[in-house]
């Protein structure tokens, strides 16, 4: 009895060593170079001049490649599909070489005619493309877009060669390196899309696994809808060798906490967000996994200007006179959001504006009551839609409670996923709507250029000749105090006839595994994940 006895402690204390239990996800990644990454919301494509959400952006990013790139610290143009740049002296031709080893991902040499067929097929007026604006410093860009110019070739850009690239403009535009940093510059591999019809038409199959071709250190491997979608390392990437993740997984979790859930359970290395109740719990539990990153973002109210009441600008600002901006920040956003005062977050390119909307709610109430509406009288009924996240109806919330007790308006609120919430946006479905903007680069004119008339993401029906004609100038000048004055000129006319009016600014709140490396903070949210690894965390 006593030999069986110990025998079986025997047994119990060599059980645990051979049956061990199996690695999550995340140290499974860590092993097999597969990064796991929360992305917030399902793409709704990933052709890179039609994507308009950060979302979307993300997984682009990893596919294909701009002629330059906005480094993650820095914030200034490197080096990308193109290996150097100059430009002539009156600042209207620049001249792109392009790395002569640079290829697509289906072996097809990348050449400078791929780019000159991506630029006009973005500034083409039968796609329609809201971000085709970002292209109009090209010349003849606006005509083209606008149907006054047919033929697409007198854009400004030809192929001098196979690997030059020259860019003609309508007038001097210094950031233009910035500019070719973003998704809407970037190439497309026009035989392909040829094979689908998509040079001529938006929304075809060709950006699905197995058809789509990209330019980038990842390919295109699974995109299961609501679920995941998969890239894999390019091996024909100009600078492969350097690529050392192997696979990225990118989940939509429209939700933050269930995010955060998966995080702890070991099923991912790197959250989209942390939902705001939870900042404070892992400062304290464990505060190297918690990142609080600067952001160059600001998040609206946007008002219908082709809607009643909201086509009254005194409605429009009693509105935005009655948000405390302040308070906000420091109960709903938890103090890790910063009060917006302004349309552009403070220093933006050397730039921080002097004008600002205050909580006034004296002011906000006398101006509803010279619209006829006081305490909210005759006014329709009322609803703010908002993006179905952690952070939008918490803020809502607030806003609601606000308008209510300074106003006497209540105003209903309605949730949606970020497909329809967009959607609504572009076609003015909406009275009230939040609205969030991550800039290009570091510039007033990635902010207060939204608003203008010709502006593919101007999402209020608003337009003023002055404003445009303000922000036009202040583009073109290249006296850079002269610059700076003109937008702080257009940026006291947009706060005061407030088709939109800021709330908070940006920060990046987000949970990483400590087997990430190179996830460096980035002001605008682009991020070259060929420099970014795995190791495990005693390395």
């Amino acid at each position: 009895m006593r030999r069986l006895c110990l025998l079986a402690s025997l047994l119990l204390l060599l059980l645990p060593a051979g049956c061990t239990r199996p690695d999550t996800p995340a140290a499974a990644g860590v092993k097999s170079r597969t990064l796991l990454v929360g992305n917030a919301a399902e793409p709704a494509d990933l052709d890179p001049p039609t994507v308009t959400a950060y979302t979307d952006m993300n997984i682009v990013m990893a596919l294909f490649e701009g002629l330059t790139f906005i480094d993650e610290q820095t914030t200034r143009p490197v080096p990308a599909a193109a290996e150097r740049w100059e430009t002539s002296a009156d600042g209207l031709t620049w001249t792109f070489h392009l790395r002569p080893n640079a290829a697509w991902s289906n072996g097809d040499p990348l050449v400078a005619d791929d780019f000159v067929q991506s630029f006009r097929r973005t500034v083409s007026p039968r796609l329609a493309l809201e971000n085709a604006s970002y292209l109009f410093p090209l010349k003849n860009a606006a005509a083209i877009n606008a149907g006054k110019i047919e033929d697409p070739a007198a854009l400004g850009c030809r192929a001098a060669d196979a690997h030059t690239l020259v860019l003609t403009l309508e007038r001097p535009t210094p950031h233009l390196p910035l500019l070719t940093s973003l998704t809407y510059w970037y190439p497309i591999n026009p035989r392909v899309l040829e094979k689908f019809d998509a040079m001529r038409n938006r929304g075809t199959p060709w950006t699905r696994p197995g058809n789509l071709v990209g330019n980038g250190p990842f390919t295109l491997a699974e995109w299961t809808p609501h679920a995941r979608v998969a890239v894999v390392k390019n091996p024909r990437y100009w600078n492969a060798a350097a690529t050392q993740l192997e696979r990225i997984e990118f989940f939509p979790y429209e939700k933050a906490d269930a995010e955060e859930h998966s995080f702890r359970a070991g099923q991912l290395h790197v959250t989209f967000s942390l939902p705001v109740s939870r900042i404070a719990t892992w400062r304290k539990r464990d505060p190297a996994q918690l990142r609080v990153d600067p952001f160059l973002q600001t998040t609206f109210v946007s008002f219908n200007t082709k809607r009643p009441p909201f086509d009254d600008a005194r409605v429009r600002r009693a509105f935005a006179l009655a948000i405390d901006r302040a308070a906000i920040s420091r109960t709903a956003l938890g103090g890790s959001y910063a009060p917006a005062f302004a349309a552009t977050p403070p220093d933006s390119g050397g730039y921080t504006a002097r004008a600002r909307v205050d909580y006034n709610p004296q002011e906000a109430r006398a101006l509803l009551a010279a619209a006829g509406h006081a305490n909210g009288a005759g006014l329709p009924a009322l609803s703010l839609q908002v993006r179905n996240d952690d952070l939008q109806p918490v803020v809502a919330e607030a806003l609601q409670g606000m308008w209510q007790q300074t106003l006497g308006v209540h105003v209903e609120l309605t949730p949606l996923e970020q497909k329809t919430w967009l959607q609504n946006q572009r076609t003015l479905n909406y009275s009230l709507s939040t609205f969030s903007w991550v800039g290009d680069y570091p510039d007033p004119l990635t902010f207060l250029g939204l608003f203008t008339g010709q502006s593919g993401n101007n999402w209020t029906g608003w337009s003023a000749p002055e404003y445009d004609q303000l922000i036009d100038t202040a583009a073109t000048t290249t006296d850079a105090a002269r610059r700076l004055e003109l937008f702080q000129e257009a940026e006291a006319f947009l706060l005061e006839t407030a088709p939109v009016t800021p709330v908070y600014h940006g920060a990046q709140t987000f949970l990483i595994h400590p087997a990430v490396r190179g996830w460096v903070p980035a002001l605008l949210g682009s991020r070259r994940y060929q420099k970014v690894s795995l190791a495990p965390a005693n390395e």
